[in-house]
């Protein structure tokens, strides 16, 4: 058998870029502290001679793998890519790496996933939500696993959280509707069982419509697993009723698009016949017909937030707290004025 080529070393990279070893490891792991013309030079010998960095040493050297889990509910929409992305690409920035599992919103996916990390050498974990059994927080703390939680935000919760407030977002677009006239509200949330996020959210429609008395009759809601199609039978079965809704409120963008969907096929206008709105300002709120009013969820702030927050939890032990996040309604065709006011220029 052929011998098995010799790897470069970090020597090797040192020699030949004239440097000292510990400069080539400042290159690698801290670039910001070299100056350009040695970093390039650095890097080019690198790339030259094909050497890769020993994991396995810097691990031991630090006491920690330079890795960190992410556990978002799903991978078959829009709804967590762009504040993922971000948090990759912060993390990339102070020199870690990111590993990414989804639970399909099934909790005993999720304490699998959590021990599997774990067991990788996590040096920190990041979740989506406030809602699982305590035994998978107390078992990330038995395991001195920093753990950060994102897309959500409240100040009673003693857990570290870079979010924002789901009840309050989802209030402001509440006010919003009935300022523009609605009282036959339909609502399609998602499943607000193990999901916290998708229950705030109800809670701040239920909230501001009992403030201006609207009877809880009034308010049609149907709960449903996020999806285009669930959105459409969902938006078919409350226009099926008696009394139609004048606007159906959607618990995120991916139901309101697939209730958008269904208006079309039923002939009904929107919003003339039924104004539809959404929750988080994904890039299918603005290309549906007519265009989402939505609660703009600032994502991948959120994203880079939480990759700083949670690398300093790993690497100073500072648990925050951490200010929330604001969001903002974005204003489009998908609503109407049922007063007959004119509601300005859409938002982008």
């Amino acid at each position: 058998m052929p011998a098995k080529p010799k790897l470069p070393t970090l020597d090797d990279v040192a020699k030949a870029a004239g440097v000292s070893t510990a400069t080539v490891s400042r290159c690698l792991n801290a670039p910001d502290r070299v100056v350009k013309a040695t970093k390039d030079r650095v890097l080019a010998e690198v790339a030259r001679l094909g050497y890769t960095p020993n994991f396995g040493a810097r691990a031991m050297a630090a006491k920690r793998t330079f890795t960190v889990g992410a556990i978002i509910p799903t991978m078959d929409n829009a709804i967590f890519a762009r504040g993922l992305q971000a948090f990759q690409e912060q993390l990339h920035e102070r020199g870690y790496t990111l590993l990414v599992s989804s639970t399909s919103y099934r909790p005993e996916f999720e304490e699998e996933q959590v021990r599997t990390l774990v067991s990788r050498g996590a040096d920190g974990v990041l979740l989506i939500g406030y809602d699982r059994d305590a035994a998978i927080y107390e078992y990330l703390a038995s395991r001195s696993v920093p753990t950060l939680i994102a897309w959500a935000y409240d100040k009673e919760n003693a857990q570290p959280a870079v979010g924002f407030d789901n009840r309050a977002s989802m209030q402001a677009l509440a006010q919003l509707v009935w300022d523009h006239g609605h009282r036959r509200i339909g609502v399609i949330s998602g499943t607000t069982q193990g999901n916290d996020r998708a229950r705030r959210r109800l809670e701040g429609l239920r909230d501001v419509f009992a403030q201006n008395g609207l009877p809880p009759e009034a308010l049609k809601v149907i709960e449903t697993p996020y999806g285009v199609k669930n959105g459409g039978i969902a938006f078919a079965k409350l226009m099926a009723g008696d009394m139609r809704p004048s606007v159906v409120m959607c618990g995120n963008d991916v139901l309101a698009v697939g209730a958008v969907r269904r208006a079309h096929l039923m002939k009904l206008d929107v919003p003339r016949d039924v104004s539809i709105t959404g929750f988080d300002d994904i890039e299918l709120a603005r290309i549906v017909s007519p265009p989402l009013t939505t609660v703009h969820v600032p994502h991948r702030k959120m994203g880079r937030a939480a990759a700083n927050a949670l690398i300093d939890m790993v690497e100073t032990d500072n648990i925050g707290p951490f200010p929330p996040l604001q969001s903002k309604i974005r204003m489009r065709d998908s609503l109407a004025d049922i007063n007959g006011n004119d509601t300005g220029t859409p938002d982008p």
